[in-house]
């Protein structure tokens, strides 16, 4: 359980350094003003810069870890600990950037750190119920569905637009984690047998499609805090109605709090969306930094 734990902990950092990188990766690759649908120019652009290829690299030993984390955890509690990464960024853009942070924001990252000690302290092991071919199937017609609905998403008016686009591109990260959780074996020829395996790749692709395309042009805040929801809540719901996930004894209640304390709290920090612009940036009232980015928006991080 503890290995468990903290192979959870280091997707979140490795999450979170991948995407500061692969935020300016893609500040620097987007050549769009007008917004409208799915730019298929972006990631060949993408693939030219250094940083991005790094982060790559790095995204994968996050989801190696995540992989390792939801051997032992149940769903709830690793989607959790993975969207903590937010609080990853915040403090990497304090540190590393220089962006102030408000009180409200280290309160936040705070409130990340004690709802995943909680939720670590109450999770019990991962559900005992088995996945069957059915269940990996719908995964994959799940993620064909998100698929057009990020594409009709792509063509909508803004607010929508970025609203719709996040909640796609969390649902299908939720959908990745799900997957993942339910995959036979990690054997070469079993991965090409099982269903599952393609609904993991599928699903990190149109989430980092539709995420992109989403701060590309839209409000970092309302993309990443789209993204956050859509990610924790149903993959927890999918892990304790089908998967038997529990927490230990008599500790429901704690599993809870910290999974609401650990979400509400990565809401709070969804400004670090996005990588910004510190240098042109200034000092708020409230002490909070307000960097610029192509989009108007405040932001710092990818999320």
């Amino acid at each position: 359980m503890l290995v468990s734990l903290i192979a959870a902990l280091v997707a979140a950092l490795c999450y979170g350094v991948a995407s500061v990188m692969q935020a300016i990766a893609v500040r620097e690759a987007s050549t769009r003003a007008g917004l409208t649908g799915v730019d298929p120019g972006l990631v060949p652009r993408l693939l030219h810069q250094w940083r991005f290829v790094a982060s790559v690299a790095i995204d994968t030993l996050g989801f190696l870890a995540q992989l390792i984390a939801l051997q032992r955890l149940p769903l709830f509690a690793v989607q959790a600990i993975v969207a903590a990464n937010l609080a990853v960024i915040a403090v990497l853009a304090s540190l590393v950037i220089g962006v102030s942070l408000s009180w409200r924001e280290w309160l936040a990252v705070t409130g990340v750190v004690a709802g995943v000690g909680l939720l670590g302290s109450s999770a019990g092991a991962e559900g005992a119920h088995q996945a069957g071919a059915v269940f990996k199937i719908a995964l994959i017609v799940a993620t064909a569905v998100l698929g057009l609905c990020g594409l009709i998403a792509a063509r909508l008016p803004d607010p929508a637009r970025t609203l719709v686009l996040g909640t796609v591109a969390g649902l299908g990260y939720g959908v990745l984690g799900v997957a993942a959780r339910v995959l036979t074996g990690f054997e070469p020829l079993t991965l090409i047998r099982d269903p599952a395996a393609y609904a993991v790749v599928a699903g990190g692709l149109i989430s980092f499609l539709f995420y992109t395309t989403a701060l590309e042009g839209g409000s970092v805040t309302v993309a990443t805090a789209a993204v956050v929801l859509a990610e924790t809540l149903p993959p927890a719901l999918i892990g304790v109605i089908f998967l038997g996930d529990t927490t230990r004894h008599g500790l429901a209640p704690v599993a809870v709090i910290g999974f609401v304390i650990a979400v509400a709290s990565a809401l709070a920090l969804a400004r670090f969306g996005e990588a910004g612009q510190p240098a042109s940036g200034h000092q708020a009232g409230d002490g909070t930094s307000h960097p610029t980015g192509h989009s108007g928006q405040q932001a710092t991080a990818s999320g």
